[in-house]
């Protein structure tokens, strides 16, 4: 009897919890389907995220989306503008952050709002002592057709990236910029300071990258600490390569030849070759 009423207890306490458990969430489509444009510039990723809203044979600008007010510029949320180094808008300069993105369309001018409040519902709440920047754009006319609005980066260079919203018969640019070798070089300092005592390969890594940019200064400091860390084929034949470069040819033997002496057994043979054959035609 004890046993049964136990099990109905059980069954009981189970019933309750389902109860009291959340209904899950009904999920539908939405008419303006959710989209990601996310683009990497150096090593800067930019990523919008908004809604597309199509035109469905509607007049939109002017009519749907009216002159000199302030739109989410899409549908549903407020578009949202992420970078995840600072950068500048059309030369201006925004800090890494989530914002989001509003403008106010005009004829001939639009003014690109970015917001510090994200995860806004639509303008409603948009608040302008709030812009952490606003700039000015030309739109213009489309080659092409878009039914659906869009986030594009049709042009980019190691340093820039075109945004691009599109839709209907009109384009709305503004070029997002970065300083890649600064970026860059702020993240190896600081990863080349925080490195351990042995770790020869962080500094190498960051020497290697300021050689093959030419910043010759920066390169020899973090080779010389990755050689400090330990002597290896490697950060000597940069070294060598360094000193071939400021002119300096006879350090330069001295360097590739002592690079040569640290081959291990795990090293390319390809490499040592190289370093050889490099290091007599400078011999001559």
């Amino acid at each position: 009897m004890k046993k049964i009423l136990l099990i109905t207890l059980s069954m009981l306490f189970a019933f309750a919890a389902i109860a009291q458990a959340p209904a899950p969430a009904f999920i539908y489509p939405r008419p303006s389907q959710h989209a990601v444009l996310t683009q990497t510039i150096g090593v800067t990723d930019i990523t919008v995220t908004y809604s597309r809203p199509g035109v469905k044979g509607r007049k939109i600008w002017g009519g749907l989306v009216p002159y000199g007010q302030v739109w989410r510029t899409g549908a549903n949320e407020a578009t949202e503008f992420a970078v995840t180094d600072d950068v500048t808008i059309d030369g201006q300069p925004l800090p890494k952050a989530v914002y989001s993105l509003h403008t106010i369309p005009g004829e001939t001018e639009w003014t690109v709002i970015f917001n510090k409040v994200n995860n806004q519902w639509g303008s409603f709440t948009y608040d302008q002592a709030k812009d952490a920047l606003r700039i000015k754009v030309t739109p213009r006319k489309s080659a092409t057709f878009r039914e659906w609005m869009a986030f594009e980066a049709p042009k980019i260079a190691p340093d820039s990236a075109e945004i691009v919203l599109g839709w209907e018969n009109l384009e709305v640019p503004f070029t997002v910029g970065v300083n890649t070798n600064a970026i860059v070089n702020a993240k190896a300092t600081a990863l080349v300071g925080g490195a351990k005592s042995d770790d020869w390969r962080t500094a190498y890594n960051a020497a290697n990258w300021a050689f093959n940019n030419k910043m010759d200064a920066d390169a020899n400091k973090w080779v010389d600490a990755s050689i400090k860390a330990k002597e290896t084929m490697q950060n000597y034949w940069l070294k060598a390569q360094l000193a071939a470069r400021a002119g300096n040819k006879a350090e330069a033997v001295k360097l590739g030849e002592k690079a040569i002496s640290l081959k291990g057994e795990k090293d390319s043979a390809d490499l040592a070759k190289t370093i050889a054959d490099t290091v007599e035609s400078w011999k001559k």
